[in-house]
């Protein structure tokens, strides 16, 4: 139908954000490739300490975790409680403080942190002054969707909203918690918490950064983008809604398996175990929900490269939120802890989960946004199979990698000594590291490409338009 004047719904927000996505997931895979190369090849530090691993890593992650995944989140939100709900936004100049704030807030990250500046806590290493910006944008984006929600013309709230609203409130104390600090200048504080609960409030936030930020907020864009890519409706409502109430009751209590083996009192990281096994089922019950969406409708994948992204998507939800519990409960943990293998199961979620299903959605979005095509479906193909190929090289060197590691830490000889000297036990990783670096860079160039693909068909949309002018502002839903 369409949508009057006064409800016509604000895409522009939606554009800028989903193309600074693009942007971001450029920057921040590039620099990724950068830095597991500079593991292989450790010359490539060139003796500069503002390019060193330990700099430019908490880049890379608060590059794509903020920048990219957060330019995701926000497009999405704003795509998403648009049109489930039938309003425009509450506030577009609130929804536009939120895009130059957000993105001053990276420029914070690309100045300071390459400059040695943070507090070094994993997902939150920015210092209090960005941590500020950041609960603030962060809460300005949830008042608006909160507000957009409260003035919805429909009385049911889909439940991709309700995966939003989670992610939300939950970023919200969890950052403000961890990131409690006592500040002595104006770029360094030191937490307010010590030891043993300072680490124990670190993986409250680390894990729940993963379950909130990275899932929860993103499998509200898969049951939003799934279904309508599909043109199906999702596969079982109430299976989502159970899906939803036991991801969020569960996944608070996860932290502490990141933990095992420590100081931390042993009750604790058993029950992080515990519970973390048992959200294997609400949460491959989600993944086989986007799956059995298809039912009938398979043939689907043959054509439809963007559909393709959200599914493989979906497989590699399952598989790393398998993997997770499994390397949490205590007898795997004792191999796999700080080894490469925990950096194969990040990626397989990052890269084949977060990546793909973002990847997907953007697809979907611009080519509703801008009333056209892709400028290339077979640059979108392409992109799939350089991401697709990309990840599984990636986290196949590291699961290997990994394994390799923690079955020579722990080996002894037969007088109880260790067979292998820490320093052998790196130079056996170098090929696996070259490995990773390979499957870095094609999931690179799957970005480069996405990036050309979304420009030429805002490029191809606006000729379209300058030629056939569309009517106004009317949106269709």
């Amino acid at each position: 139908m369409t949508v009057p004047d006064k409800l016509a719904y604000n895409y522009e927000i939606v554009k800028y954000f989903s193309v600074m996505a693009c942007v971001y997931l450029v920057l921040g895979t590039s620099i990724g490739v950068f830095i597991a190369s500079q593991l292989a090849w450790p010359d490539l530090n060139f003796d500069n300490r503002y390019i060193t691993f330990g700099r430019l890593r908490p880049l890379h992650t608060n590059t794509v975790v903020y920048g990219f995944g957060g330019s995701v989140l926000l497009a999405t939100a704003y795509y998403v409680v648009q049109r489930t709900c039938g309003v425009r936004l509450w506030s577009d100049k609130l929804a536009w403080f939120t895009f130059w704030g957000w993105n001053l807030y990276m420029l914070g990250a690309v100045i300071t942190l390459p400059l040695g500046l943070s507090q070094s806590k994993e997902y939150a290493e920015l210092e209090w002054p960005l941590d500020i910006l950041l609960c603030v944008v962060w809460l300005a984006y949830s008042l608006n969707f909160i507000m957009s929600l409260s003035k919805r013309t429909v009385s049911h709230i889909y439940v991709a909203n309700w995966f939003f609203l989670s992610l939300m409130i939950m970023f919200t104390y969890l950052h403000v918690v961890n990131s409690l600090v006592i500040p002595v200048s104006l770029w360094k504080s030191y937490s307010i918490f010590a030891g043993v609960q300072d680490a124990m409030v670190q993986w409250w936030w680390g894990h729940n950064a993963v379950g909130f930020y990275l899932t929860a907020g993103f499998l509200g864009i898969m049951y939003y983008f799934v279904p309508k890519q599909a043109e199906r409706p999702i596969y079982s409502y109430r299976l989502s809604v159970v899906h939803f109430w036991a991801l969020i009751f569960g996944y608070v209590w996860l932290g502490a398996h990141h933990l095992q083996y420590t100081a931390l009192p042993d009750w604790t990281g058993s029950l992080g175990a515990a519970i973390s096994l048992a959200m294997i089922i609400p949460s491959w019950g989600g993944a086989i929900n986007g799956m059995f969406t298809l039912s009938g409708a398979w043939d689907k994948l043959r054509t439809d490269y963007i559909l393709r992204f959200l599914i493989v998507s979906l497989a590699f939800y399952a598989m790393s939120t398998f993997e997770g519990p499994v390397m949490a409960s205590k007898t795997v943990n004792a191999l796999s802890h700080y080894t490469d293998w925990t950096i194969g199961h990040v990626h397989s979620g990052a890269l084949g989960w977060v990546a793909m299903i973002s990847i997907g959605s953007i697809y979907h979005m611009v080519e509703r946004m801008w009333h056209t095509q892709m400028f290339s479906i077979t640059l979108v193909n392409v992109h799939f199979w350089l991401a697709t190929i990309g990840t599984a090289v990636y986290i196949t060197a590291m699961w290997i990698a990994g394994i390799m590691q923690g079955l020579m830490w722990r080996a002894y000889d037969d007088y109880g000594n260790l067979s292998y000297t820490f320093v052998e036990s790196v130079a056996q990783m170098h090929p696996y590291y070259a490995m990773r670096a390979v499957g870095g860079f094609i999931f690179f160039c799957g970005a480069v490409v996405m990036l050309f693909n979304v420009i030429a068909t805002i490029r191809q949309a606006t000729r379209t338009s300058a030629t056939f002018p569309l009517s106004g502002t009317k949106q269709t839903s």
